[in-house]
């Protein structure tokens, strides 16, 4: 990894930190909660889920298409190509109407109120941090029912790698895996040669992906830095926990938005146990909720010690509209 000179960063850095406290700062006057007066009540489970279900929704494209012998074709508003040659129900081509229902994230803006991170599991079953040149949702329905494509047979989905700075030659195809608390994992995608490279080709600024199963798919590497690595654990204030709120790492300059998955219901820390945070990496730690119909979210710009524990008040967050929030997340280097 190519390290900027430091007078660079420096600027660099206290340019987006100016650009991030002005709009914090528009957003708190709009807000009018910068005093505080009473402490906010915490948000059930199902409310924090619920604006995560709102925000993910807002992001899918839904659309009826006509289909011929299982044959579907669908740009996206990004532009990104999805062929299907071979969708079946009950082992008979498809055709007549359908509903596909088609999601892509490429921005952090967009990944925290989703509930999307980008964490990626390792041989040894530990997860650490993705730099992302996708992630996307496929599924197909008819009349309601399911609809597959039949088995050996390939989904084609073409991307720019416009939207994430370019092509990368790392880059190779992950397949998303939602736990029961409704977390996001990704793991790397195997072809049928179990080398989980060619399933994914890069010609010009394109991706080409090929892979064989709806659900979430994503095109990603593992964020490398040789510096020695720590753990990293985050407090947050009384009332929150796992079931409502939720922590995040966006790594400075890097398309990589971290998840801390691990909370401690004694000592109300959430953590990375893994060890895979790079000492001296610069990022922004997030702290999002969920308060009434906004989100309330505080967001610390630290250069990551050796075993720190990070902490949120109550006091240092802030209520946003969702629209202002992902604002606010994407003034993030």
């Amino acid at each position: 990894m190519k390290l900027m000179n430091s007078n660079s960063k420096v600027s660099k850095s206290l340019m987006a930190a100016m650009l991030i406290a002005s709009v914090l700062f528009t957003v708190s006057c709009e807000k009018g909660n910068s005093g505080m007066d009473s402490k906010p009540i915490p948000p059930s489970a199902s409310e924090f889920r619920h604006h995560r279900e709102l925000a993910l929704d807002k992001r899918m494209e839904k659309v009826k298409i006509d289909v011929e012998n299982g044959v579907l074709n669908f740009e996206s508003i990004n532009g990104s190509l999805l062929n299907i040659n071979c969708l079946s129900l009950n082992q008979e081509p498809v055709n007549g109407e359908v509903e596909l229902t088609y999601i892509e994230l490429f921005d952090k803006k967009d990944m925290v109120t989703t509930n999307k991170p980008l964490m990626g599991r390792m041989e040894n079953g530990d997860k650490a941090a993705l730099v992302t040149g996708g992630e996307f949702f496929i599924e197909v329905k008819k009349d309601g029912e399911p609809v597959d494509p039949v088995q050996g047979c390939p989904i084609r989905l073409q991307v720019s790698s416009m939207h994430t700075g370019g092509p990368d030659q790392d880059m190779i195809l992950w397949e998303g895996i939602i736990d029961e608390n409704g977390d996001l994992t990704w793991d790397t995608l195997d072809n049928a040669n179990g080398d989980n490279k060619d399933g994914l080709f890069i010609e010009g600024e394109f991706y080409y992906a090929v892979f064989s199963n709806f659900g979430w798919t994503n095109i990603d590497r593992f964020y490398s830095d040789e510096r020695p690595k720590t753990t990293m654990q985050v407090k947050v204030p009384e009332g929150y926990d796992y079931k409502n709120s939720a922590v995040y790492i966006s790594y400075y300059g890097e398309r990589a938005m971290a998840q801390l998955d691990t909370y401690d219901d004694i000592t109300k820390i959430f953590s990375e146990h893994y060890g895979q945070i790079p000492i001296g990496l610069d990022v922004h730690i997030i702290f999002a909720t969920v308060d009434g119909e906004d989100w309330r979210y505080a967001i610390q710009d630290v250069t990551i010690e050796e075993d720190k524990v990070y902490s949120f008040s109550i006091d240092d967050t802030k209520t946003a509209s969702e629209e202002e929030f992902t604002n606010i997340l994407s003034q993030l280097p």
